[in-house]
């Protein structure tokens, strides 16, 4: 099955975490900072913003603050410290979409991420998707 690519999601100094969005019918830009991120918005039609709440060069929301105070319609997400209410307060007082901790689980990232977006039928989509845990040998391959 080939699924068609629904949204353009840019996600901000997530390291690995974007991976786990594979599974979902959408293309993922990934930026280490928030100076790359914010040249990527200018030259490239985003649907969707991924932030940490502390970049390497923009901490305390910086960047998600300048995001939303320019594009207040664009779905947004932001990753805060685990325990950090004052990150989680911050964070919904600009109006993000949804706020997310560090140690949230993959399954969870990704049904907010489908739920953000409006992705129909996202289980069914991981459900043909094939994932990291898939072992399949080689017997099972020929048949």
């Amino acid at each position: 099955m080939i699924a068609l690519v629904q949204a353009t999601v840019l996600t901000v100094g997530l390291n690995g975490k974007s991976e786990v969005l594979r599974e979902l019918p959408i293309q993922v830009v990934k930026m280490r900072s928030g100076g790359q991120a914010a040249r990527s918005l200018k030259n490239e039609n985003i649907d969707s913003v991924i932030s940490k709440w502390d970049l390497v060069d923009m901490k305390g929301g910086r960047f998600l603050k300048k995001l939303r105070a320019v594009k207040p319609d664009i779905p947004t997400i932001a990753f805060i410290r685990a325990g950090s209410q004052a990150q989680e307060i911050a964070a919904r007082s600009i109006g993000v979409s949804a706020v997310l901790t560090e140690d949230t689980t993959d399954e969870l990232f990704r049904e907010t991420v489908a739920n953000v977006l409006g992705l129909k039928d996202v289980a069914s989509i991981r459900a043909i998707s094939p994932t990291k845990e898939s072992s399949y040998s080689k017997r099972e391959i020929a048949r």
